[in-house]
């Protein structure tokens, strides 16, 4: 059996298309027909019904696939171990909250460059339900997330970090030094927040909903540090994880305010599918992902990505 036919095999079936396998694969559409019907000759099954211009897969195709994947896997997990002097590199795609991309990028990634200059790195930035619908379809490798804890069976958290979030003002507010603030009082404030229905600040409307509130924001917008100035300079009130706003509140430019009734615990999860082979590329850059790259070649992966350290959690996201 072809491993080239097997894996355009896995790529057709995710992405339900022949022509957008073509072109990921970068084969010719009529390529990708032969090695399909390869495979369909050699085990003597129909793996798609073709009706219209859509493919779904047979009950044998689905059965084909399961084991397409673990021998994928195997055979990527042999070429690792017999090749271990092999350079670490390869193309990574990546979904992640829009909020994470400055502090990843502008922080940390000249470093991550010179330690894996073979990886190369793409970046979706979607919001949560977006990114689990790119890894179910194998369009991207990884994810991370900063929401609420998620929790299902079909994926691996590698690493998760729990953050503080707080309604913040500028330092001369007359909310500032204020104690046990009810949200309800500021309902008037003119709010300045990161878009509606993602990550933090879909938490925060749940929330309030839950006390039957509802801000409307003067201003919606996902740059973060934009949102930081224009709250240092009194504009408004924001809503916004301390690793953004931190640098802000050391230098008393801007203050945590005291909301009593408005708590929301949000978490940075780095997450891949149950099913996808964990390569040493992928290894890296989740360690890129949560700030931990590995010092010196050899060096144990701080935090920890080994086999032991990963979890599947039951539930639904």
């Amino acid at each position: 059996m072809d491993l080239k036919n097997l894996n355009t095999f896995i790529q057709v079936a995710e992405m339900s298309s022949f022509t957008k396998a073509a072109k990921l694969l970068g084969y010719s559409q009529s390529t990708i027909s032969f090695q399909i019907r390869q495979l369909e000759e050699e085990w003597g099954i129909q793996l798609f019904e073709r009706i219209s211009h859509n493919i779904v897969l047979t009950e044998k195709g689905r059965e084909m696939l399961r084991y397409a994947h673990k021998i994928r896997r195997l055979a990527q997990e042999m070429e690792t171990a017999v090749r271990s002097e092999a350079r670490v590199g390869g193309h990574i795609r990546l979904a992640m909250a829009d909020s994470l991309c400055r502090p990843l990028l502008w922080e940390n990634f000249e470093e991550f460059r010179r330690s894996c200059p073979d990886i190369t790195l793409k970046i979706r930035a979607v919001g949560t339900e977006e990114m689990f619908r790119l890894l179910d379809h194998n369009e991207v490798d990884l994810v991370l997330t900063l929401d609420k804890h998620i929790y299902n069976m079909e994926y691996v958290i590698a690493q998760e970090e729990k953050f503080d979030v707080h309604f913040v003002a500028a330092a001369g507010s007359v909310w500032a030094g204020k104690k046990g603030i009810f949200v309800g009082e500021m309902m008037e404030e003119p709010f300045i927040l990161t878009e509606k229905g993602m990550s933090y600040r879909r938490l925060m409307d749940e929330r309030l909903a839950a006390l039957s509130l509802e801000v409307i924001p003067v201003l919606e917008i996902g740059n973060t540090d934009l949102i930081c100035r224009m709250v240092e300079q009194g504009l408004g009130i924001s809503f916004l994880p301390d690793y953004a706003t931190a640098d802000s509140v050391r230098a008393g430019r801007m203050v945590y305010l005291d909301v009593a009734d408005c708590q929301v615990e949000v978490w940075k999860q780095v997450l891949y599918h149950r099913d996808k082979w964990v390569s040493p590329s992928m290894e890296r850059v989740m360690e890129f992902c949560m700030g931990r790259e590995r010092k010196g070649r050899g060096d144990e992966t701080a935090g920890g990505i080994s086999g032991k350290d990963e979890k599947s959690a039951g539930g639904g996201i």
